[in-house]
């Protein structure tokens, strides 16, 4: 019997945004070509890994869903898969379409550097009419959201993954579940800094690359056991 929970944890593949530079955060947009070449790479690494997947999690964006597509069309796998919004991206509000350059260009280097990594600072608020044209993207119809943000920090986006981790997560690893996780750089962000309790400086300074398996084996208490890119 198994005395760990295997944790595959995935940010999706190059998207178009990131291609272009884009701040993407609750816009939904797909993989570029690249995109899908990693998604695939990555299907094939935890293929080789051989671990037998109780619960499968993605969040409600395309790009999530497009590289759990790709990874299930090579792993094929039998097992309850779910589209969770907390495990959206962090949602970058008024910024969400422009170019992170030409940000730099207008703000400076220090300003778009505290938008993106600071830990509590919140960028610019989306406005009511972006914010209602984001809330009627088909990603989000049927979802129930309280509270519909207009933008996020890093230290928001925990707070919002954390009655995931709680009621979802922990139970499972408790029980020795093997769960596989497409997610986004910051929901992943998030994640590792509530199971390795990462310091809120620290945390800022990680970067996740797109479309590498992350393998965390963690025992039953909580400790992690083992940490791997697959």
């Amino acid at each position: 019997m198994n005395s760990i929970s295997n944790l595959i944890l995935i940010r999706h593949g190059q998207s178009e945004w990131n291609k272009q530079d884009k701040f993407t955060g609750w816009v939904d947009v797909n993989l570029s070509s690249k995109g899908i070449e990693e998604a695939k790479e990555a299907g094939l690494k935890i293929k080789q890994a051989n671990i037998q997947f109780d619960h499968i999690y993605t969040s409600v964006l395309t790009r999530s869903i497009q590289t759990f597509n790709e990874i299930n069309k090579i792993c094929k796998f039998s097992v309850p898969v779910d589209q969770e919004w907390r495990l959206n991206e962090r949602h970058y509000g008024g910024l969400q379409g422009l170019n992170k350059q030409k940000m730099r260009e207008i703000y400076g280097d220090d300003q778009v550097l505290t938008w993106r990594r600071s830990y509590k600072t919140r960028p610019p608020e989306l406005s009511d009419t972006a914010t209602s044209k984001l809330m009627n993207q088909e990603c989000f119809l049927g979802e129930v959201i309280k509270d519909f943000p207009k933008c996020e920090s890093l230290f928001d986006t925990f707070n919002r993954i954390k009655p995931f981790l709680i009621q979802r997560l922990l139970p499972s690893i408790k029980n020795k579940h093997n769960l596989l996780i497409s997610a986004h750089g910051n929901s992943i962000r998030a994640m590792l800094k509530f199971f390795e309790k990462i310091s809120d400086d620290d945390i800022v300074k990680l970067e996740i690359p797109t479309g590498k398996p992350l393998h965390l084996a963690i025992r039953p208490d909580m400790d992690i056991a083992k940490k791997e890119y697959l």
